[in-house]
């Protein structure tokens, strides 16, 4: 699904170029689930990033299903995001005062209301949320709006999901709960590929690579073989 060649992004701080990323070359298979580990400023997010087209590499090639993405224009590189990826942040980035049913709703704007309601209660149905629906964000708890978010990011049904430490911000409890959802997710098919600082949620993926100054030190299988068992 996702094949990176010699990728490096290089960043310009005044007259020194400053490697974000030094000749990655990655494949992740389609219905994976991955982590991503590193220090900080190892290149996790900068990665990830580029995986997601929300930036491009410097030099090497970004291949999506075989299609070198990585020479789009802009208007390609956002059509092509809109329908192949969701995200999910460390920031849940909800609106608040409007209801999880309305944040939901938001990539769906130009859809009709009703195909737009129908499609945003499925979603809260698959996360566990079909009862908080119509709750505002502080009416939620951190895993609870967590998992609204991550309802607006499988909204278009994207076939793979990026998400950059989605557990930054929560409890053990609400972690917990965030990583099961993740990885009943990812046996029903979606592609997953997770940023994370902690070692106990990496090892939930099936596979985890380990950034080092902007390159890939390490890389290793886990116990976790929902892609293999499918």
């Amino acid at each position: 699904m996702v094949r990176l060649e010699n990728v490096a992004k290089v960043y310009r701080m005044g007259k020194v170029d400053v490697y974000a990323l030094k000749g990655v070359t990655l494949s992740v298979r389609q219905g994976e689930m991955l982590a991503i580990i590193g220090a900080s400023g190892s290149g996790k997010s900068t990665l990830l990033q580029i995986i997601g087209c929300l930036d491009r590499p410097t030099s090497g090639e970004y291949f999506f299903n075989g299609t070198a993405v990585s020479r789009f224009n802009d208007n390609r590189l956002a059509e092509m995001r809109n329908k192949n990826l969701g995200f999910v942040f460390q920031q849940f980035n909800l609106l608040p005062r409007a209801t999880a049913l309305a944040n939901v709703e938001l990539p769906l704007i130009y859809r009709g209301a009703y195909q737009r309601r129908k499609l945003a209660m499925e979603v809260l149905e698959r996360v566990g949320l079909r009862t908080r629906a119509k709750h505002k964000p502080t009416e939620l708890s951190g895993g609870e709006q967590q998992r609204v978010a991550i309802a607006r990011a499988l909204i278009n049904r994207p076939p793979l999901l990026l998400a950059d430490e989605p557990t930054g911000n929560l409890d053990s409890v609400s972690t917990g709960e965030i990583v099961s959802l993740f990885r009943q997710l990812n046996k029903e098919g979606i592609t997953i590929i997770m940023v994370t600082h902690e070692m106990d949620i990496a090892t939930q993926c099936q596979r985890i690579i380990r950034l080092r100054d902007g390159e890939i030190a390490s890389e290793q299988m886990t116990e976790y073989t929902a892609y293999e068992s499918r």
